[in-house]
């Protein structure tokens, strides 16, 4: 490979600023562009504002508090932030609890009164606020524990053992013993002080979080069964006393499922009973695994609202439970042939998704793909009618509802595919009142009196901010931060035009262009192929890929023209933009990237044999893809820690898409690039850090044998030791793009 001179580029701070840059100074990413702030979050009596930023060269944070009276910022030490009491959105609570250094702490937020219990010597956790904020549930081990905030007072409430005995302790008891023997246990438990509580046991092992309804009558436990698997290994090279030391990480791909039991608990009668889902839509005859989300109790009714998915994620079940019964009412099912997903909705075991009571507890909201796209619906308990409540070729992103119920507030991209706007949704008369949408993407927190709402803000060319302003006037607003450098602040950054093209099979797809001045134009292209799938890149607002972004503009400076490109697959263009790669990863995804080459080729006077691709992760799967199925189509590409065998990938995002190796082998097999390296004949460059604990380095090194064995040529890898999945020290963000930048001066000039 050609050794093109490149970090010879001339810094000059003069009157009209930057005027080349440097890769060396851009692949320190926040150290170059400034450190942006971070989760805006309101104090609990509105008054301040506090965020955090990560020190540009270190993974260590700082901390800041806003007064909006005093229109003064100050830096906050680690002890301060945790001592922070913090509104949360939504939330009707008269106490704000929380544990700190072993005590339960209570706020009171008519008051502003702090109270502290020094209750614990073993760990406790699980608060949940009980008897209209008079009692807080609290759970220890399997244990669960009832406090009473006004005379400081704890009793036992139940705690759960399994009847089968387990593996001896270390000091040699035994679960029998502590079964048997009243003061066993009391020994156990002698650091607390608390009652024992009064022991149920049960035929299975409880799992999580116990969660108990308002009134503390009703426990629900659950049952977990994972099905065996073998954790990978992560060797660290380099490492203070030389040797080298193994990791554990996730497993592969699994050819079982997980699946969940959910037990319902009266305390008032005793009684356990297992819910019965076997009257769902599609269950089938045949049992299915069963994930099941967290219940959302109704505050005045003996109800609660479950999410259930199957575990191959491809039917969704929203059930009313009658805690007094055990009986369960199907009110909605959602069925998608390829998986259940899109935003607000349940998809992996822990994203939960838009879901909840309305002030009547007759009447709940959640999001569905039904139209195509995800929406906003409710749905009358009673009658069973289901109502849209938004609806169009767009999605909704967030959902809050308002404390009185009257309305919701939106995050959705309604007037762009590439832009997050701020809405405003009145229920009575099912009007959308835009309230930030100016172009770019708003991250929005309400103040606890809804009047107010501190946000971040970015475009295309200018990083997150923070800014604050009333719901009334939010064209009124103030800035609150101003963390971008200078050097940065002075270099004319191009905004990157948003554009679509035709696919080949006539569906519509955005892209972001950077383009070169003309009299710099050299003919040639590079496509970059964003990572993680589900993600979007070709919009109006702040890059993730802030390094990208910058190196892109450096590259348009040498000539080059720049196409970022939201293949099939991507987030923010519905369910069939989503589900578009079912079953064969590299099919339909990477003929976009071939049908974007068409575009630029056709219409921006590319050459067709100077175009280059390039990304990592999922972006670095698609370049194999490419450079291994479609030969000589791209003159040149760079994989970025890619994956080359999706069996050797996580089960959870994995099996989404591709169902498992034993019920889908084919799918695996036409999606994994190492089934298709001997068609490589394209120049490659394969870039790799090897303590990846995502997409872990054997994945390149099997890849890499695979090369060896065929006997492939102009093909080269560079490693990174001390690097995972996304790297950290810029004397590695700037080799590997120094030769990525490399490879294109040779191959695409």
């Amino acid at each position: 490979m050609k050794i093109t001179v490149f970090l010879a580029f001339v810094l000059c701070l003069g009157a009209k600023g930057l005027a080349q840059l440097q890769l060396d100074q851009i692949m320190r990413g926040p150290g170059f562009v400034g450190a942006l702030p971070e989760s805006p979050e309101w104090s609990v009596d509105g008054k301040l504002i506090y965020y955090w930023k990560k020190h540009p060269d270190s993974l260590q944070k700082t901390y800041y508090c806003h007064d909006l009276s005093q229109k003064q910022t100050k830096v906050l030490s680690k002890n301060e932030w945790q001592d922070r009491w913090v509104w949360t959105s939504g939330a009707d609570q008269l106490n704000y609890l929380r544990l700190h250094d072993q005590k339960l702490q209570c706020l009171d937020t008519k008051t502003q009164q702090i109270k502290s219990y020094p209750l614990f010597s073993n760990a406790i956790w699980n608060l949940q606020v009980q008897n209209k904020a008079q009692t807080v549930v609290f759970q220890q081990d399997q244990s669960l524990f009832v406090f009473d905030l006004q005379n400081g007072s704890a009793k036992s409430l139940v705690s759960y053992q399994k009847l089968t005995p387990v593996k001896r302790a270390s000091d040699g008891l035994s679960q029998t013993e502590l079964e048997f023997f009243e003061s066993v246990r009391k020994q156990a438990l002698q650091s607390t002080k608390f009652d024992l509580p009064t022991v149920k046991f049960i035929s299975f092992e409880q799992q999580g979080a116990l969660q108990v309804d308002p009134t503390a009558r009703f426990v629900l436990l659950k049952e977990e069964q994972q099905p065996e698997e073998k954790a990978t290994e992560v060797p660290h090279f380099i490492s203070a006393d030389a040797h080298v030391y193994n990791e554990k990480a996730r497993s592969k791909v699994m050819n079982e499922e997980p699946s969940q039991r959910l037990f319902l608990h009266d305390l008032r009668s005793d009684s356990l009973v297992e819910i019965d889902f076997s009257g769902l839509t599609q269950m089938n005859a045949e049992e299915r695994a069963l994930i099941i989300h967290p219940a959302i109790f109704a505050k005045t009714k003996p109800l609660a609202l479950l999410d259930i998915r199957s575990a191959d994620n491809k039917d969704r079940w929203i059930v009313c439970l009658e805690l007094e019964t055990g009986h369960i009412k199907q009110l909605e099912h959602q069925h998608d042939s390829a998986w259940i997903g899109g935003p607000g909705i349940s998809s992996w075991n822990f994203e939960t998704g838009t879901l909840g009571w309305l002030r009547d507890a007759q009447t709940i909201y959640f999001q569905s793909e039904a139209s195509g796209y995800s929406h906003l619906y409710t749905l009358d308990l009673q009658s069973q009618t289901k109502l849209a409540l938004t609806s169009g070729n767009y999605e909704v992103h967030q959902v809050l509802l308002a404390k009185d119920s009257n309305s919701f507030y939106l995050n959705t991209n309604l007037n762009h595919p590439g832009a997050r706007s701020f809405h405003q949704l009145d229920l009575k008369k099912l009007e959308i009142k835009p309230i930030l949408s100016e172009l770019g993407a708003y991250e929005v927190q309400l103040s606890p009196d809804e009047k107010q709402l501190a946000y971040r803000f970015s475009t295309s060319t200018q990083p997150w901010e923070i800014f604050t302003c009333s719901l009334k006037n939010p064209k009124d607003q103030v800035q609150l931060t101003k963390s971008t450098t200078e050097v940065f602040r002075t270099y004319p950054w191009q905004k990157p035009e948003v554009l679509s093209f035709k696919g080949s099979d006539g569906v519509e797809v955005y892209a972001r262009m950077y383009t070169p001045k003309s009299q710099n134009k050299n003919g040639a292209a590079v496509l970059f192929v964003h990572g993680a799938g589900y993600l979007q890149n070709a919009h109006h607002y702040w890059s993730y890929y802030q390094r990208e972004f910058m190196f892109h503009q450096m590259l348009i400076d040498k000539g080059y023209t720049v196409l970022d490109v939201d293949y099939r697959a991507s987030e923010g263009y519905g369910r069939d933009y989503r589900t578009a790669i079912y079953r064969h990863m590299g099919g339909r995804d990477l003929q976009d990237f071939v049908d974007a080459k068409q575009f630029l080729v056709s219409q921006h006077g590319i050459d067709s044999n100077r175009v280059g691709i390039y990304g990592g992760s999922y972006g670095g799967f698609i370049t194999l893809m490419g450079l291994f199925t479609e030969p000589g189509t791209f003159a040149c590409g760079a994989a970025l820690r890619s994956v080359t065998d999706w069996a050797h990938y996580n089960h959870e995002y994995t099996t989404n898409i591709l169902n498992t190796p034993k019920v889908d082998p084919e799918a695996y097999r036409q999606s994994s690039p190492i089934y298709f390296a001997e068609g490589l004949q394209d120049p490659l460059l394969i870039l790799h850090g090897m303590i990846d604990d995502n997409v872990q380095f054997q994945d390149v090194v099997r890849l890499n044998q695979r090369l060896i064995e065929l006997g492939k040529k102009d093909w080269w890898m560079a490693l990174y030791p001390v690097e995972r999945h996304g790297f950290e020290y810029t004397s590695s963000w700037t080799d590997e793009y120094r030769r990525i930048f490399e490879l294109f001066e040779t191959y695409l000039k």
